[in-house]
């Protein structure tokens, strides 16, 4: 036991390259695909799809780096950002527009459309995007141009992390000082108040607010072909999608604890990867660990609700 968790503390914290390079590498899409999931789910948009809407977003940016190599580097990581955010968001337009016109769930569609987008990756490199030897199912590597610079030397962490900072601050300032944050965060509380007290077009917040989701998971997707694997491929994702729901929910979906939660899970991850390969533990058991937590977290903050419901000063009021 004793070994396992020096092992994991060694592969999450216990060096310079160990937290930049494998707890931030690791934190990096979570923050972006947990960010994703907290805006959707503040507005009362049920969004599970980010696993798909991760890949179709990888997907738009490995197309734009393999259709201009040699470009100008800002120029290709610029047009891989807006490819991911359109790959993504287009993904979540899908089960936005099923919600809105014919009224489907969309915890229902989104879940469809992860397999769907699954499908399609391992289609595309099968086919249309494998490399040019026809080995192995993915694309041919990047070239340098389309690769997004690190942001410290000799360390593998990129600028998809600060992406990922600006994205989050962004968000914090639209939800707690703008007009559109006090609409999301009304529908968010109740959708039916907020259309007849409020007189707010729910239905078009909430339609916004799904494709904005989808395109946020997107440029993790891009983020992640173009700062870490350069190259897209079958099962480029470890579940991050899922996970990111586990990251906004210990966040409570506040925008301010988003970075914390995802440090937490990511350092999770790269300690877990290091018990398994240095003490042969299951990597399941740390599936387990953060399964536990989350449940804990969960069920205080229940317990913190219950028990401000139920203060007599509540009762009074």
């Amino acid at each position: 036991m004793i070994d396992a968790l020096l092992a994991f503390w060694d592969g999450a914290f216990g060096s310079s390259y160990a937290f930049w390079s494998a707890t931030l590498v690791r934190t990096t899409p979570l923050l972006l695909v947990g960010l994703a999931v907290a805006i959707a789910f503040r507005g009362g948009v049920l969004n599970i799809g980010a696993e798909g809407q991760f890949a179709l977003g990888a997907v738009g940016a490995a197309a734009v780096a393999l259709a201009l190599p040699g470009a100008p580097r800002l120029l290709v990581i610029v047009a891989m950002v807006m490819a991911g955010a359109l790959g993504g968001g287009a993904w979540a337009g899908v089960a936005a527009w099923l919600r809105r016109r014919f009224g489907v769930l969309e915890v229902i569609s989104t879940i469809m459309l992860n397999f769907v987008a699954v499908a399609v990756v391992s289609w595309l490199v099968r086919g249309p995007l494998q490399e040019p030897t026809r080995v192995y199912p993915m694309t041919e590597t990047f070239h340098a141009s389309a690769r997004w610079p690190f942001l410290i030397e000799g360390q593998r962490l990129h600028i998809g992390f600060v992406v990922a900072l600006i994205a989050v601050a962004l968000w914090w300032f639209v939800l707690a000082r703008t007009e559109v944050g006090l609409r999301v965060r009304a529908t968010g509380e109740s959708e039916s108040a907020a259309r007849s007290a409020g007189g707010i077009d729910t239905a078009r917040v909430t339609f916004r607010l799904f494709v904005t989701s989808g395109a946020i998971a997107g440029v993790a997707g891009a983020a992640e072909v173009g700062g870490v694997t350069w190259a897209l491929y079958e099962g480029l994702s470890p579940g991050y999608g899922y996970t990111a729901i586990a990251v906004a929910l210990l966040a409570r979906l506040n925008p301010t604890y988003l970075l914390p939660s995802a440090l937490f899970f990511g350092a999770l991850e790269a300690g877990g990867a290091a018990m398994q390969r240095d003490v042969g533990v299951p990597f399941p058991l740390v599936q387990v660990l953060v399964a536990v937590v989350l449940v804990a977290v969960l069920a205080i903050g229940r317990w913190h609700s219950d028990r401000a419901l139920t203060r007599p000063e509540a009762g009074a009021l």
